[in-house]
């Protein structure tokens, strides 16, 4: 007869199981479960559901297989994070953008200093990376646009070759929704400087004409232009009204390794109006595509 924590237990527990299964004692709380493993009987704590998830995979009507599949992972793994774990921020971000909640709200002690209360009302998800945005994202951005599109890039070559993007920007053109594109120049100076910097030398200007050639049929649609700009661009920007993707840039990063927040214009929306106000300067002085 052996015991743990004034717990008496016997050598061999009747009708025991072997090594490594859980076992349902019925004694204590639901909390309370036995684990036996490598000949020792130990008690562990069930983990924390986490309600905020929960309830909110319920309104967006998702199961675990459903949100297993969208991001590539094991439904077991989807059941941890149910059950308390905290899943890797790139993971996180897509969950958020799923659910259509604010990741702060669904993991409060995850994100540091911008999950506090201190975090900009303005400020949704942000992801590591422009590639980890999902493909639905950029389509439900594009799709919600009732007055105004808005893309400031150097190439913005991803979108061009999406044939599925280029159909809601065209459509959205005819329905009567400004549809504004502000790519580089290949020709400026500034993106020789921006192909030296990534490493890639005249493969950037050649990334914009592939755009240009996707783009150029859009500016049939009255409601569509597509202007040149020559700006050093700090972050690209992608607007359906009031909703942005900034896309920063890093020096020597390609634009798809650089992280992407979005951004909302609620509140005083000054982070919001600063891109804003951005894309309004290089617009103006961009010229039309001949």
């Amino acid at each position: 007869m052996g015991g743990i924590a004034g717990l008496a237990v016997p050598s061999r527990w009747p009708g025991s199981r072997r090594s490594g299964e859980l076992l349902n004692t019925g004694l204590g709380t639901s909390r309370d479960v036995l684990w036996y493993g490598l000949g020792v009987l130990a008690v562990r704590e069930a983990p924390t559901v986490n309600e905020p998830l929960r309830q909110a995979l319920l309104r967006a009507r998702l199961r675990e297989d459903d949100v297993a599949a969208r991001l590539g992972v094991d439904p077991k793994t989807v059941r941890r994070w149910l059950n308390g774990r905290v899943p890797y921020s790139h993971n996180r971000a897509v969950i958020a953008e799923l659910v259509g909640a604010d990741e702060a709200d669904l993991w409060p002690d995850a994100g540091g200093p911008l999950a506090a209360r201190t975090r900009p009302q303005e400020l949704g998800t942000v992801y590591p990376h422009r590639w980890a945005v999902p493909r639905e994202v950029w389509v439900r951005l594009f799709g919600s646009a009732e007055r105004e599109i808005a893309i400031l890039a150097y190439s913005a070559l991803f979108l061009a070759e999406d044939t599925g993007i280029l159909r809601i920007l065209a459509d959205k053109g005819r329905a009567g929704v400004a549809v504004r594109i502000a790519l580089g120049d290949p020709d400026g100076p500034n993106i020789v400087e921006r192909g030296e910097e990534e490493g890639i030398g005249d493969a950037m200007a050649a990334k914009i004409r592939n755009a240009l050639t996707l783009y150029r049929p859009l500016s049939a649609v009255e409601k569509i232009e597509i202007r040149l700009h020559r700006t050093v661009l700090y972050n690209s920007i992608y607007r359906a009204d009031d909703r942005l993707l900034v896309n920063q840039h890093t020096y020597g990063i390609p634009a798809a390794q650089a992280p992407v927040f979005c951004l909302s214009s609620t509140g005083s929306g000054e982070m919001t109006d600063l891109y804003l106000d951005s894309f309004e300067r290089v617009w103006t002085s961009s010229a039309s595509l001949g």
